[in-house]
């Protein structure tokens, strides 16, 4: 193991046990003792997946450094690479990652590794948005994401990046259900320009924009901070248009296949009997008319939505668009996890639905990393409908509480 990876991994575990005490949330001894406990376990845990080397990162993530390296950190960021599908705001990262001395496996998971302690923050931010500050909820969203199987498998195992756009998503959410407009969709749109799976939460900024969260002024911060995020690429030498469209060009990278080792609704109902063309309209129709009645519905009640009602369709965006869409991969379902996490420790009797989720996540990592599949993943299909039927019914529930219990306000009393 590399002495500078090893150092960088312990910056980050200091940085974690920091963040906790930063919010007061180690001022007590059995909160201390479980963090003291649990988060170097949560990093011990992930140091030993770190020097494991899946094909994703020897056939593309390496491939995009060695490609950085050879043609130098900055002129290699004015070039498009070869088989690079991901947006620039990652190849910032890379290309310091290509000017190391340190293994380039290492440095990509500790990045990742670091989002992961960026997500965790969020997740405690949010949860104490929806519980009004409680401790013990807080330091738990903050633990648990930390210890949440594919938040562990994502980075320090395969490699990936998703603790990135989902750290920018959650903090999307905080800061709109905190009123902080402006850091909500700056939020968003760093999100979606890291990966376009972001996307998958934009449709809740409808409803934002109907409740007041935002106003139509601060949409432009949108495409402010995503051309902002682009510019150094374009200073580099990419066009500024070919940046721009980048997602739109790179439409048919994610495949033809229907569906690709996800828990969706093509691991559920067999289209075989439809042309492929065919087959993916069900879908985009499906989500459309998912999001329309989310909007109908929660609009007609619109005086009664409060934010936990925003959160619950947050949480339905977030496992039902996936879940309807054609073409998604085994990982698509990474900020359903988290967000349904967050769900769960704001409400407890939720805690089957990101058991449900998961799993159908879950069942996507074993088909990829062990490249079979442990069960069927229509399986994995029927847990993602159960959990939006949970979700569902909460949100429904929630629009009749406008306050947590909490918050109930206490009986007046008794006469003497």
């Amino acid at each position: 193991m590399d002495w500078r990876a090893t150092i960088l991994l312990y910056g980050e575990l200091l940085l974690a046990l920091w963040l906790l005490r930063r919010e007061g949330l180690l001022d007590q001894r059995v909160p201390l003792a479980a963090a003291l406990t649990l988060v170097p376990l949560a990093f011990a845990l992930r140091y030993c997946f770190l020097t494991y080397e899946t094909l994703d990162f020897q056939d593309w993530v390496q491939v995009w450094i060695q490609s950085l390296r050879e043609n130098g950190p900055w002129h290699g960021l004015g070039q498009e690479i070869w088989s690079c599908n991901y947006n620039v705001p990652y190849l910032y990262f890379l290309s310091l990652i290509s000017v190391s001395q340190a293994r380039d496996l290492l440095l990509v998971k500790i990045l990742s590794i670091f989002f992961d302690v960026v997500l965790a923050w969020g997740a405690m931010k949010l949860t104490g948005v929806l519980t009004e500050a409680s401790r013990p909820k807080k330091l738990a969203a903050f633990l648990l994401t930390l210890w949440l199987p594919t938040v562990i498998l994502n980075g320090s195992l395969w490699g990936q990046c998703d603790s990135i756009y989902g750290a920018f998503t959650v903090l999307a959410v905080y800061f709109a259900l905190s009123d902080r407009p402006c850091l909500s969709v700056a939020s968003i749109a760093l999100s979606i320009s890291f990966k376009l799976q972001g996307i998958f939460l934009l449709p809740v900024y409808f409803l934002f924009l109907v409740k007041g969260k935002i106003k139509i002024r601060h949409i432009f911060v949108f495409p402010a901070v995503y051309i902002l995020s682009i510019l150094p690429a374009v200073f580099a030498g990419r066009g500024f248009w070919e940046l721009l469209t980048l997602y739109v060009r790179n439409t048919g990278s994610i495949g033809e296949g229907l569906n690709y080792n996800s828990s969706s609704l093509y691991a559920l109902v067999n289209f075989d009997a439809l042309s492929p063309t065919g087959g993916e309209r069900i879908g985009i129709v499906l989500a459309f008319f998912f999001c329309s009645g989310l909007y109908v519905w929660l609009t007609l009640r619109l005086k009664d939505v409060n934010d936990r009602a925003l959160f619950g369709a947050c949480v339905l965006f977030a496992v039902g668009v996936p879940f309807l869409l054609p073409h998604m991969h085994d990982r698509y379902f990474f900020m359903a996890d988290v967000l349904t996490l967050v769900l769960a420790v704001v409400w407890p009797q939720l805690a089957p639905v990101p058991v449900c989720v998961s799993f159908g996540s879950l069942l996507g990592y074993h088909a990829y990393l062990k490249m079979r599949y442990l069960m069927p993943m229509k399986y994995g299909a029927m847990a993602m409908l159960l959990a939006l039927a949970l979700t569902l019914a909460y949100t429904a529930l929630s629009l009749d509480r406008h306050a947590s219990p909490e918050e109930a306000p206490a009986p007046p009393p008794a006469r003497t």
